[in-house]
């Protein structure tokens, strides 16, 4: 039995030994037979446009794989929104980057599918702060992607303190119900207030106010505990909830009430847009866990479209080195790169790696500002 936890090392992924076995045997076949031809490949979801916006992610880490191999490689910027056609384009001989296709999707696929659910999430929420607290239902080791993308799709913070680590961000939280279980029941001022005394100045003094007893209850003894609270959290299981657009407006009511006006009110516990959409106006902030974080990745596939500067393709796919532009009207169209674009289109595509060779710098928050605009120019709904 080994101490190490099940996870493929970094080392594992650059080799491209974090594969599907059939590459390794793609790869013997085409040795043995001595062929290793020049091919263009693309990285696509959906074949032609479908209405059905997502929001690339996870960009810099594919550019990271790829660097160091004799290929060329396009893409379009993280934090842009496609509803169809190729997010990437790899050029080179086949072999250099066979036994990549796994790990690229897969670098791909699923950040993909967190930010555009942090981007619902943003959009069903626009005007308040909404929180990514999802990383306790993955894997570990992938914190740092998950709060990664739930920045990009705009969510306001996280919580994962390693994630912080990586992106030089600083996590944020404050407390569960463990430590108010830890003082006992009818204890929760001593909780409160110990919370209060303990941590750094610059936390928020945000208390948690459902655990034992009723949540009006909870919040103004909260408010009477702790000096200068700047709120309270409901985080009630929902088989406790009932009406809980109610308990939240009768919290609301009630601080005010008592001379608590600047006392929030944030929630937390089983959040989507749906229920964003139903309490925006009568909470301040939202904590959002599972929506976010158990996100389906997006099936990006990997075709090749040419080989040896002949058309290529597999039945079902569209054949042909493609490029994708950005309408004035903010749609998204896909054409034969070779042809030319919508008139007034914006090409979406931007080079990547030159022969191996890194091309792009990655700034979290250029991406950030990028799918913000890119939603409002595509007109992205959450689904309401």
């Amino acid at each position: 039995m080994t101490d190490e936890f099940d996870i493929v090392p970094p080392e594992a992924i650059r080799s491209g030994r974090a594969t599907d076995a059939y590459f390794d045997r793609t790869m013997e076949a085409l040795e043995h037979a001595g062929r290793n031809p020049d091919v263009v490949a693309e990285v696509t979801a959906n074949q032609f446009a479908t209405g059905d916006w997502k929001l690339l992610a996870g960009v810099p880490d594919a550019a990271r794989l790829l660097a160091g191999r004799s290929v060329d490689v396009d893409a379009l910027p993280e934090g842009r929104l496609f509803d169809g056609g190729p997010v990437m384009r790899i050029e080179g001989s086949y072999r250099e980057f066979c036994r990549l296709e796994t790990a690229l999707l897969g670098l791909l696929s699923h950040p993909t599918g967190v930010a555009t659910s942090a981007l619902a999430a943003r959009h069903a929420a626009p005007d308040s702060t909404v929180l990514s607290f999802g990383s306790r239902h993955v894997h570990p080791s992938l914190g740092a992607m998950v709060e990664r993308a739930a920045l990009l799709g705009g969510l306001d913070g996280f919580s994962n303190v390693a994630a912080g680590d990586v992106l030089g961000r600083e996590a944020g939280g404050t407390m569960p119900h463990a430590l108010v279980i830890c003082f006992g029941r009818g204890n929760q001022e001593e909780a409160w207030r110990a919370f209060d005394e303990a941590v750094p100045e610059e936390t928020p003094r945000i208390a948690l106010t459902d655990t034992y007893s009723d949540e009006v209850d909870e919040a103004l003894r909260a408010a009477e505990a702790v000096d200068d609270l700047d709120g309270v959290r409901l985080d009630t299981t929902g088989s406790r909830r009932g009406d809980f657009r109610h308990i939240v407006r009768e919290v609301r009511w009630s601080l005010d009430a008592h001379g608590h006006e600047d006392v929030d009110v944030f929630v937390s516990g089983g959040l989507g847009p749906a229920q964003l959409r139903e309490l925006r106006d009568v909470a301040d902030g939202f904590g959002v866990g599972s929506y976010v974080s158990n996100a389906d990745p997006l099936d990006f596939a990997l075709d090749i479209v040419e080989v040896d500067g002949e058309l290529a393709a597999k039945r079902g796919k569209l054949t042909g080195t493609k490029s994708v532009y950005r309408t004035p009207d903010g749609g998204h169209h896909v054409g034969l790169a070779d042809r030319e674009g919508p008139s007034g289109a914006e090409s979406l595509m931007e080079p990547l790696v030159r022969d191996g060779e890194l091309v792009r710098e990655f700034d979290l928050d250029d991406a950030i500002d990028r799918a913000r605009e890119d939603a409002a120019a595509v007109g992205f709904s959450d689904g309401d």
